[in-house]
């Protein structure tokens, strides 16, 4: 059995994915349902190949909100990247999507104390937390990035083109650690918060943000036209979808739909949604 459905913005998502607890979807004409005539790319919905903790639903453990990850938006429905990609996950196989909320520290054991089948927490793979965890394939990679104003965009589009300028970076991030060991040879000046950061980018005080992709992708998605990401700058650090280490099957379902969801399209229309147009290396392939 197969029945083809349409993932549009998270809110309808979630609408859909409650109308179909108990597995089976929605009845009626598939491609009309509700909320979902925006022209986005349909999602078959295959026979379950797990089994959940809990009958008909998909419990998913977050740490929220983390914008653009996981967070609830203003009518209360669950918005985010991997929120949105674990929807179109359990929409896939008729299931609810039933979201706990707790402490992003040691997440990614939850499935295994059995309080979510899995967690979805811009969780990096790592091997100590795979001693305890498994981890679907890397979704997403945590790279770090380069948001200039957008009239300079065609200019500063490497850490060479930005030497002798200003770069931005929160304190104690990633980013601050990235730009002090490769943009020696720009004016490093650090933030205690991003707002900060974000508002001397506009202001001209600094020339650019070096950040996580993630977060400059996201600013410059929801600001419009006033900042762009001129560069991406790969790092060896991936996000994962945690697991219990003995359950195959439910990895093998995220990793068959995460799979199915880019070559379909659909990945690349929830990562639009938050991120705007490009990839930052989101291939699937790891390093």
């Amino acid at each position: 059995m197969s029945r083809k459905f349409r993932l549009a913005t998270a809110s309808a998502v979630i609408a859909v994915l409650l109308s179909s607890c108990g597995g089976g979807g929605p009845s009626g004409d598939a491609d009309t349902v509700d909320g979902a005539t925006d022209g986005t790319t349909p999602i078959e919905q295959v026979d379950l190949a797990f089994q959940p903790m809990s009958a008909g639903s998909l419990i998913v453990c977050t740490d929220a909100p983390y914008a653009p990850f996981g967070y609830e938006d203003g009518s209360g429905n669950w918005a985010g990247f991997d929120m949105d990609l674990m929807a179109a996950i359990a929409l896939r196989y008729g299931l609810a999507l039933d979201v706990v909320v707790q402490a992003a520290d040691g997440i990614w054991l939850a499935p295994a104390a059995g309080t979510c089948d899995v967690a979805a927490a811009a969780i990096t793979i790592s091997a100590d937390k795979e001693e305890n965890a498994a981890f679907s394939d890397p979704y997403f990679d945590a790279n770090q990035s380069l948001l200039v104003r957008t009239g300079d965009a065609e200019t500063l589009i490497d850490l060479e083109s930005v030497a002798g300028k200003k770069i931005g970076v929160l304190t104690g991030s990633d980013g601050e650690t990235y730009a002090r060991e490769n943009a020696g040879s720009s004016t490093i000046q650090s933030f205690e918060d991003t707002a900060a950061m974000y508002r001397a980018l506009e202001s001209g005080n600094v020339d650019g943000v070096l950040h996580d992709y993630a977060i400059n992708a996201n600013h410059a998605a929801r600001e419009g036209s006033k900042s762009a990401v001129s560069a991406t700058l790969p790092t060896d650090i991936h996000l994962g979808f945690a697991a219990a280490r003995d359950n195959v099957p439910l990895l093998d379902a995220i990793n068959e739909s995460l799979n199915i969801f880019r070559a379909t399209g659909v990945y690349d229309e929830i990562f639009a949604r938050y991120f705007g147009s490009g990839s930052a290396g989101n291939d699937g392939e790891g390093e």
